[in-house]
């Protein structure tokens, strides 16, 4: 397989609904999609997972844009694979950048399995074509507000719900989630908003038995979280420490956690991802997969590389239209009344890509040939 043509395109597209995390409020994604072709005229299709800034991760979209199409995209043109598991190692030298050589890696993926005439998921290796999922509901401006969200959301049958928390918005918050709902599959995300200074605040959560507390400590910590784990009950999932296999390993055995959140953009894609589930599945360490706000694309992918064994919890897969009004693909994700997904049989991500629309949503576009 020779790549022939690699084109990156920006669109911006609306949410619904404005998400809100501790870092601050999103009304709106500028997000590139990568669009790879082959010398027998396959195509395949990916998405770039970070955010407008350099908040979540070092990663930011003007950035990825320029690093995608200066560096990244020329490493990978006309060279020879013999499959789509080779394209991670061809951007080896670059360090980071994870999000972007993603884009790139998984539409090749996509790119192989429809040369295949195979769905994806299935030559990802996956064993679970029926997906559990959760919803991510961000910080709202009122617990009123949050109680009527979470009620929809499980009204629509979604099996997990994780709440975004932050030291103004926790412990009352979740005592109120936990009166008015009672014992729900619930979670609280914190991005990385507390140090080991709260490790009191952080004990009285223990009390709401949460299914886990996600990246409570900083960013890049596995030492603290480690502490940590060993003072409190509910189970601390990690999530943007792990970037790689080795991180998943030392992880695993510093104890800094009992759950790992695996973003496939986060990691590199899906032979990064694949690596890690491995690890983790064979040391007990159950993953689910984490969500970017993507759009259908880099959802469809998720979709995919959730079906793997080691995938064991809900994860951030949801509906297209709990954020967006008129995704980018069709058919649109949908969830089921008992709150599943299930992955298509069409070969590649097995959704059609709404192009027309994607023309009409771009705001620049470049082709690298």
């Amino acid at each position: 397989m020779k790549i022939k043509s690699i084109e990156l395109i920006e669109i911006n597209l609306p949410l619904v609904h404005f998400f809100e995390t501790s870092f601050g409020r999103t009304y709106e994604r500028r997000i590139i999609l990568t669009h790879v072709r082959d010398d027998d005229g396959a195509e395949g299709w990916g998405e770039v997972t970070c955010g407008e800034t350099p908040s979540y991760s070092e990663e930011w979209t003007d950035a990825a844009w320029a690093v995608s199409e200066r560096i990244l995209a020329p490493m990978i043109l006309g060279a020879e694979v013999e499959s789509a598991g080779q394209i991670w190692d061809l951007m080896k030298q670059v360090r980071g950048n994870r999000m972007a050589k993603a884009a790139l890696e998984t539409a090749v993926w996509d790119l192989e399995a429809k040369k295949l005439e195979v769905p994806l998921w299935k030559h990802l290796g996956g064993v679970n074509r029926e997906i559990a999922c959760g919803v991510s509901i961000g910080i709202q401006d009122s617990v009123q507000q949050l109680l009527e969200k979470i009620k929809t959301e499980l009204d629509a049958g979604y099996q997990r719900i994780k709440i975004k928390i932050s030291p103004r918005w926790d412990y009352d918050v979740i005592k109120r989630v936990r009166e008015t709902f009672g014992d729900i599959a619930l979670m609280g995300d914190a991005n990385s908003a507390y140090t080991l200074a709260d490790i009191e605040k952080l004990k009285s959560l223990d009390e709401f038995k949460l299914m886990m507390l996600e990246q409570p400590l900083p960013h890049d910590d596995i030492i603290d979280h480690a502490k940590l784990q060993r003072e409190i009950a509910t189970p601390i999932c990690l999530d943007e420490p792990i970037k790689s296999p080795d991180d998943a390993r030392k992880a695993i055995e510093l104890k800094s956690g009992k759950i790992i959140n695996l973003k496939n953009g986060r990691v590199g894609g899906h032979s990064e991802s694949k690596r890690i589930e491995k690890i983790c599945r064979e040391s007990g360490m159950p993953v689910w997969c984490g969500g970017m706000l993507e759009s259908g694309i880099g959802r469809a992918h998720n979709i995919a590389i959730s079906t793997l064994a080691g995938y064991r919890l809900p994860g951030d897969v949801s509906a297209s239209k709990r954020y967006w009004h008129e995704d980018i693909i069709e058919p649109a994700v949908e969830v089921s009344e008992k709150g599943t997904i299930s992955a298509p049989e069409s070969p590649g991500i097995g959704f059609e890509v709404k192009r027309a629309l994607i023309e009409k949503l771009a705001v620049r576009k470049t082709e690298i040939k």
